[in-house]
């Protein structure tokens, strides 16, 4: 195998059912990252089943110019989900297409290029949302897309903007960091790019206020506002779309993972204006796989189970108490520094102590490790200089009994590891 990141799991996995993964020996690992922080129904749903079984044998791929009823259908769901002016959807396969798309839709649409995105982002390995990703993957490939700026990533946890009383001044941190990119731009500046909670960067969540704001000083500059919500979208923040929360509109949205619920799915959405400007301009996007019915006939089941199971709601029921246990392990051992995120995607910092909040790299491995041998399989951030971040986010379908068992382990394996 190419080896395409971090270290692979040492297990073969031979099968998925709900909240587990089976190995090859047989196994139940719990699965505490629905799979790549995807499968949001867990694995091998019924519903998803049977919309692929029947795709599959009736209407599973077209050619890139013709449409479909799952298609059309599609987009009107989804523009029945979210605020106006999103009422344009372009149905494509991964988050980093969505990504791409998105960004030479601004490009075009703004008639500029600069693209400023978070200084821990990742946005996706094709060209332009690479370019856009600053938490890794920049060295050793020759110069990325001209334009690309950066705005310090709001991390309450560690930044040194601080008040008189030790608080997180993160006014002050945007403002320097708008002053920044004024400074850089050559006067092009076409969008911002953000996620409303950075997942691959840490689990760091913006302070209340911080999109609005951001928001008002992409006007200003007759900036366009991108949201990607790969891992926030389609319910696991406890709302619908994690830019809710602020009350903001995205000129342009771009959901992927979640919507797939583990298969590969992913849109564009933005507002008529946009897209008509786009339009008349050449705008250019065909690939292989543009408007594949089994996509639609996916996502449109993933929204049926979604809305039916009210999993939005129970996305934060559950996140309460994922956060109410998380912050008890925080309280009771000194190398757990930091909790943050909402509903079921949340995180925890590993520290050498409270004090230093030095980076434990080592531990979070050792950790890792200890949860695997008690069957549960845990994310850690495998970037440099995070490697004490662990990603929480199971299912929204997972029972009360599975995330209890999996905090359990969780901190077994921390006591444990800590008392060697």
């Amino acid at each position: 195998m190419v080896r395409y990141g971090g270290s692979f799991v040492p297990r073969i996995i031979t099968r998925a059912k709900g909240s587990y993964v089976y190995d090859q020996d047989g196994a139940a690992i719990l699965d505490f990252t629905s799979g790549q922080m995807s499968s949001v129904l867990g694995h091998s749903h019924l519903d998803i089943v049977t919309t692929v079984s029947t795709a599959i044998s009736t209407l599973d791929h077209l050619y890139s110019g013709m449409l479909s009823v799952p298609v059309v259908e599609l987009a009107k769901a989804l523009c029945a989900t979210l605020p106006a002016p999103l009422t344009r959807m372009l149905l494509l396969s991964t988050g980093a297409e969505s990504n791409e798309a998105a960004i030479k839709m601004a490009k075009l649409y703004t008639g500029k290029y600069e693209i400023v995105s978070f200084d821990r982002s990742w946005h996706g390995m094709t060209s332009g949302a690479a370019s856009a990703t600053f938490s890794a993957g920049r060295r050793g490939y020759g110069p990325p897309m001209p334009g690309n700026l950066t705005l310090p990533t709001p991390n309450a946890y560690r930044s040194p903007f601080r008040h008189t009383d030790g608080s997180y001044d993160w006014k002050s941190e945007l403002d320097y960091g708008f002053a920044a990119v004024d400074a850089q731009s050559s006067g092009s500046l076409a969008a911002c790019l953000v996620e409303p909670i950075l997942s691959s960067g840490g689990i760091i969540e913006p302070p209340p206020g911080y999109l609005s704001r951001l928001k008002e000083l992409c006007a200003e500059r007759d900036m366009l506002l991108i949201v990607d919500e790969a891992q926030t979208g389609v319910g696991r923040t406890g709302q619908m779309y994690g830019f809710e929360r602020e009350g903001i509109v995205p000129d342009l949205l771009t959901l992927s993972k979640t919507l797939g619920a583990g298969l590969p799915v992913a849109v564009v959405l933005t507002s008529d204006e946009i897209e008509s400007v786009c339009h008349e301009r050449g705008f250019l996007f065909f690939t292989t796989h543009v408007s594949d019915p089994l996509a639609a006939a996916v996502a449109l089941t993933v929204l049926t189970v979604v809305e039916r199971d009210g999993l939005v709601a129970r996305a934060e029921t559950l996140g309460r108490t994922l956060a109410e246990r998380l912050g008890k392990m925080r309280d009771r051992y000194e190398q757990v520094g930091d909790v943050r995120g909402r509903g079921l995607l949340q995180g925890i910092e590993l520290v050498s102590d409270k004090a230093s909040k030095a980076p434990a790299e080592t531990l979070g491995a050792e950790v890792t490790v200890a949860c695997l041998e008690r069957g549960l399989h845990m994310n850690i951030v495998q970037l440099p200089g995070m490697g004490g971040i662990f990603r929480i986010a199971p299912p929204l379908t997972v029972t009360d009994a599975e995330l209890d068992s999996g905090l359990g382990i969780l901190d077994d394996a921390l006591a444990a590891v800590l008392e060697r």
